[in-house]
């Protein structure tokens, strides 16, 4: 198992490139960014942990610039969306962003996917929550197929295109790894239907839903667990149960504060791999 970390790229704390420089010479494997295009100032929707709303959720650079500028900035570390919301953006425009990324960053980039929870952030980009499901698997079908095929087409409820050209094709073939996100009640069949690899928060019940997943999946699927605590004994447990990553979200910051942070976490790594006490 390695590690990452996750990290809301605001433009009043460390950039996107110091850090991800930061998070590299560390050794750590990835960094995901958080997507949020904006926050709506009606808050209807509640912050899924019942808590007041964190700033941060709507003072992140574009997801794609931030990615640009991880890339631009590291040799060797893995860059994703931590997570992309799909729903809430046009696929052929996403799907020519991921390809440019992967491109840019010689095949580094790893494709969190999610549906979001903030009902009305969807409805500002035209999405009815009641069919975001849907429609956040036809948006990644259709992505997919524009990454695989010289000439793509794709007919659905929500999608529809005809015969289309668009590159740059990603390096990573056919396709940079999709990470569906969520914890949701349906969440084990969009990774099933559409995804590389399940990409949740950690919670409590989440190793028995991996086993779940393990004995539905007909091909190899993998898992990565976002929020991981800085506990080794969870860490252990989330070895054990064949976790690929664990990352950690670091609050956004100055350099002190994000280096307090990955300190932490890598006493908890350490202690993990029998290295510290």
């Amino acid at each position: 198992m390695d590690f990452g970390v996750g990290y809301f790229p605001t433009h009043n704390a460390m950039a996107p490139g110091a850090l991800a420089r930061l998070v590299e010479e560390r050794g750590h494997s990835a960094l995901f960014f958080a997507e949020h295009t904006h926050i709506p100032a009606a808050r209807e929707t509640p912050a899924q942990d019942g808590q007041e709303l964190p700033q941060r959720y709507w003072h992140t650079y574009d997801l794609f610039v931030a990615l640009t500028a991880a890339a631009a900035a590291t040799s060797r570390l893995r860059v994703g969306s931590g997570i992309c919301l799909v729903i809430e953006r046009d696929p052929i425009i996403t799907a020519k962003e991921v390809a440019s990324v992967d491109q840019l960053s010689g095949g580094r980039f790893e494709f969190g996917v999610g549906a979001g929870w903030n009902r009305e952030e969807m409805r500002n980009h035209g999405t009815d929550p009641r069919v975001r499901m849907g429609v956040l698997r036809e948006r990644v079908e259709a992505m997919q197929a524009i990454w695989r095929e010289d000439e793509a087409t794709y007919h659905g409820k929500y999608v529809n295109f005809d015969r289309i050209w668009s590159y740059p094709k990603p390096v990573q073939r056919p396709h940079p790894p999709v990470l569906v996100g969520g914890t949701g009640p349906g969440v084990l069949d969009r990774v099933l239907a559409f995804g590389d690899a399940w990409f949740p928060n950690y919670e409590e019940g989440i190793f028995e839903r991996i086993a779940e997943l393990r004995s539905r999946a007909e091909r190899p699927i993998g898992v990565q667990v976002l929020s991981a605590p800085n506990d080794p004994a969870v860490l252990q447990r989330l070895h054990e149960a064949g976790v690929q990553r664990a990352s950690r979200w670091i609050p956004s910051g100055p350099r002190s504060t994000v280096e307090r942070a990955l300190d932490e976490w890598e006493h908890a790594i350490a202690v993990f791999a029998g290295e510290g006490a």
